[in-house]
């Protein structure tokens, strides 16, 4: 039986990953707010419940709480990569694990993506494509990034250079 990557994520993934999720939730948390503002300045005698409203506010709140603080981390835990000369092995999921093995000499090519919240943190995303399609390893530090990203780069190329 093959053993599992063990290579992880940057330790920063997790606070980068509390900031995008917290953005995210606050667009939820943002329609109770609609309603009350509709409910306020709404002309018509069909109000929504301020009981109500405030319910499903105090729910979305601990809901994304919850989701703030214990979700990036458990994701964190559960995300393992491992590249080699052969292939590249991507082991996530937290109730659904997958394992992706990407053969090396199916790698067209291999981008380092970082947005401003990545960014921020110092971290970036690789992807790595191949014809059917592209995966990502995410988080990973600059430098950890570049240096896996020129990694696979000379692994296809050599594995190109074999056929």
């Amino acid at each position: 039986m093959r053993s599992s990557p063990q290579q992880k994520l940057s330790k920063s993934a997790i606070k980068a990953w509390r900031v995008s999720t917290a953005i995210v939730c606050l667009v939820f948390i943002l329609i109770p707010l609609f309603f009350w503002v509709y409910n306020t300045f709404s002309p018509s005698n069909t109000n929504f419940s301020i009981w109500l409203i405030g319910s499903i506010s105090a729910v979305l709140f601990i809901i994304s709480g919850l989701i703030i603080f214990f979700l990036p981390e458990i994701r964190w835990q559960h995300w393992y990569y491992q590249v080699d000369e052969h292939e590249i092995d991507l082991q996530s999921g937290i109730f659904v694990i997958t394992r992706t093995l990407i053969p090396v000499k199916r790698v067209q090519h291999v981008d380092t993506r970082q947005g401003p919240i990545l960014r921020s943190y110092g971290l970036a995303d690789v992807t790595i494509s191949t014809a059917a399609t592209t995966h990502r390893i995410p988080a990973l530090d600059e430098k950890t990034a570049d240096q896996v990203r020129d990694r696979i780069s000379k692994f296809a190329r050599l594995a190109k250079e074999d056929v």
